[in-house]
């Protein structure tokens, strides 16, 4: 009989400390992409500059898409290009465990 008063009073206890914790914060704005290229005034991809580019391949060393980097159509054509050209004299891996 004590334990179950016990064990109700405990119980009792959790429920209302539940009740009352604060509800989670989901955060439903999203920021706003932006075009890096636009933004930093970059008229020319320069292809020979691997460490600039690494920017936008994952982990695999593959290209991030536009709505991921927030990128223009127009740069996004130009940086794919120069990674593609990187790629191709050899300053880039075609594929890769771990580029970053």
């Amino acid at each position: 009989m004590i334990l179950e008063e016990t064990h109700k009073h405990e119980k009792q206890i959790v429920d209302n400390e539940l009740r009352y914790l604060s509800p989670i914060k989901i955060e439903t704005k999203v920021e706003k992409k932006y075009c890096f290229f636009e933004q930093k005034n970059i008229k020319y991809i320069d292809y020979k500059d691997p460490t600039f580019l690494i920017k936008f391949l994952n982990a695999q060393g593959k290209i991030l898409p536009r709505r991921i980097t927030g990128t223009l159509q127009k740069h996004q054509n130009k940086l794919n290009a120069a990674i593609k050209r990187c790629r191709q004299i050899g300053l880039l891996p075609f594929v890769t465990d771990d580029l970053r």
